[in-house]
């Protein structure tokens, strides 16, 4: 029941008629030699970290330990649905959520907070902010947010087999990048696609953020990686979407992963998280290093 990568992951759900979810559980039981009941109880304590990560910002603001964040996603929250708010959210409803849900995450990873680093801490409200904002907004039920966390499991699993996650190796791209390409296949799923638009969804993901750089403020996971998960975000909606609608990505989702991570490896390194390019290294971010050091 194992994969390693995107075209023998398509293989087993075809042979077996599974979706990408059932295909990442039976995994799971498989190797792990457990239940679908002892792999359920470990997501539902994630699941609630990713619940309460993502709400408790939104009315409970607390400042980020480097000064940088604090109240963002309340402030995206009320202009969104506020009962002051003069007009309709531009982004609409769900991806508006989704969009403060996310940011709400790295709030609460940046004040010390738990959070779930799927795939890692800087880009961990992509995923929470797009499976939640759909499931709660098009009255899906508890299960679906499992079937959402599993598919993004089996494209996050196949990335960090065959790529990185990781920010120091090969940029923003492979963070928040990975993050949307999860979180754009398993919106597909959750809207009734099937595995292969799943893995388009997630290979237009990648490709629409390809050669994102790395460069913390500061070296801090505060800014702009919140404002790059609200866009990690928007990126899996308009990924799931254009899947959804037939729009095919020409680069196949394994091809797309190794084109990701040869890229990720010919950055300097000044835009790979060492905080000494890109808006970590201009004039104002040089100032917002030294004061954030005090």
């Amino acid at each position: 029941m194992d994969f390693i990568n995107g075209e023998s992951l398509l293989a087993l759900c075809a042979g077996e008629n599974m979706t990408i979810s059932q295909a990442m559980l039976h995994r799971e039981m498989t190797l792990g030699e457990t239940t679908r009941e002892a792999v359920y109880e470990k997501l539902a304590r994630s699941i609630q970290i990713m619940k309460d990560s993502t709400h408790d910002p939104i009315e409970n603001p607390v400042p980020s330990m480097g000064g940088l964040l604090g109240g963002e996603s309340k402030a995206v929250w009320q202009s969104a649905f506020g009962a002051k708010s003069a007009q309709p959210a531009l982004c609409g409803t769900t991806l508006s959520k989704a969009i403060a849900y996310a940011m709400a995450v790295l709030e609460v990873n940046a004040s010390m907070g738990l959070i779930v680093a799927a795939p890692t801490a800087g880009s961990s409200g992509v995923i929470p902010g797009t499976i939640l904002s759909i499931c709660e907004d098009y009255g899906l039920g508890e299960d679906a947010i499992y079937e959402g966390i599993l598919n993004a499991s089996a494209v996050g699993y196949i990335i960090m087999r065959n790529a990185s996650v990781s920010g120091a190796e090969a940029g923003c791209q492979a963070e928040v990048g990975a993050a949307s390409a999860m979180a754009a296949s398993a919106a597909a799923q959750l809207l009734g696609g099937s595995p292969q638009v799943c893995l388009q969804a997630a290979s237009l993901a990648l490709s629409n953020l390809l050669g994102l750089v790395c460069d913390p403020i500061a070296g801090l996971v505060e800014s702009p990686c919140q404002s790059r998960n609200a866009i990690g975000v928007s990126n899996a909606f308009t990924s799931a979407q254009l899947a959804l609608a037939g729009v095919k990505h020409p680069i196949p989702f394994d091809e797309m992963v190794d084109a990701m991570y040869k890229v990720g490896l010919s950055l300097p390194f000044e835009l790979r998280e060492t905080a000494l390019g890109g808006c970590a290294g201009t004039p104002t971010g040089c100032q917002l290093c030294s004061s954030c050091m005090k």
